[in-house]
């Protein structure tokens, strides 16, 4: 039988119960060795993710070497960029090396994403930034 801990008041509250000790278990089997390897809350089945596509990050980095420095881009490989900007393939971000990730949000449509990174760059998205980051 279960537990009141089981049991949510509505189909939906058992549910979320239910993901919770999934995703408690996932996350106890997780490599922490590996900074890539995170979890990523989604909605619906995989067959729709694969669906959907690929995506263009917007990100901003900040300088591990300088945390006063940020830089703000747009690619559709995050991982292969940051390696890119850490191994000083990336003329402007070299001599602030090494970079890590100070946020990036994930656009289905690359134009809106350059929109947005054109609008980052810009005096007030550099001001949201500040504040909000």
């Amino acid at each position: 039988m279960d537990s009141d801990e089981d049991r949510g008041s509505t189909p939906l509250a058992s549910t979320f119960a239910l993901r919770a000790k999934v995703s408690a278990v996932a996350l106890a089997k997780a490599d922490t060795r590996d900074p890539w390897n995170t979890f990523v809350a989604s909605y619906g089945s995989a067959g729709q993710q694969r669906q959907m596509g690929s995506f263009t990050y917007v990100y901003i980095l900040q300088s591990e070497s300088d945390p006063s420095h940020f830089y703000t881009g747009c690619t559709d490989d995050l991982r292969e960029r940051l390696d890119r900007h850490n191994n000083g393939k990336v003329p402007h971000t070299a001599k602030w090396k090494p970079w890590r990730i100070k946020t990036y949000i994930a656009f289905s449509d690359s134009k809106r994403a350059a929109e947005f990174e054109r609008y980052l760059k810009s005096a007030s998205g550099r001001a949201l930034v500040k504040k909000r980051l």
